[in-house]
């Protein structure tokens, strides 16, 4: 069944209120936040529906976007929240928190393996199947085709599930207040990042 999914320009619409926690993903023309420019935020309370943000590079105010992404009572689900975290302090001057990261949480979980992408995830956790295929269209289109919407749609839909089963994992392992630190940590390395020391580790030697 097709997600249903919403899309406004420039900021959240009015009406899209959240509450608990939201699923959160962004689309850029690259992976170098300095130069690749933010063109789409997606998010989804986890009930099947998407609101995509689309931005056209004018306006990056965005106040009810950053409203949801600063609320200290939401946390703010992502998938390799690292790279999302610094895109959106970029452009739309928000420090995003409090946050969840399935990828941190596979890996301090599963340690079993090092497949930790989002397919990887969905398909053994959920037995769902991510289509990768709009990956690396153009984001900046002034008009995204329908694969693009649903392909971005697809990365926000499934966090809050993904969250409950590493969750137990966790506590399973006896790493859930290790995994917090790291989501606390997070908005940091973002800033780092940003800073020019994302291939620094100022924790090695």
């Amino acid at each position: 069944m097709s997600a249903r999914i919403t899309l406004s320009r420039n900021d959240l619409a009015p009406e899209v209120a959240f509450t608990g926690a939201v699923a959160v993903d962004t689309e850029t023309l690259g992976l170098k936040p300095h130069r690749d420019r933010l063109c789409l935020v997606q998010l989804s309370a986890g009930d099947g529906r998407a609101h995509l943000v689309q931005f056209d590079g004018t306006d990056f105010s965005a106040p009810r976007l950053r409203a949801v992404l600063s609320d200290p009572a939401l946390v703010k689900i992502f998938h390799f929240a690292r790279f999302d975290v610094a895109v959106l302090s970029r452009y739309l001057q928000v420090v995003t928190k409090p946050l969840y990261c399935t990828k941190i949480a596979s890996k301090l979980a599963r340690t079993y393996t090092d497949r930790h992408g989002l397919k990887d995830l969905c398909a053994e956790l959920l037995g769902i199947e991510l289509s990768k295929e709009q990956q690396s269209s153009d984001w900046g289109a002034e008009t995204l085709s329908d694969k693009q919407r649903q392909y971005a749609a697809s990365d926000v839909l499934h966090l809050h599930a993904l969250q409950a089963k590493l969750d137990r994992m966790l506590a399973r392992e006896g790493r859930t207040e290790l995994a917090r630190a790291c989501f606390r940590f997070l908005p940091v390395r973002a800033q780092l990042d940003l800073a020019g020391f994302e291939d620094t580790d100022p924790f090695a030697h």
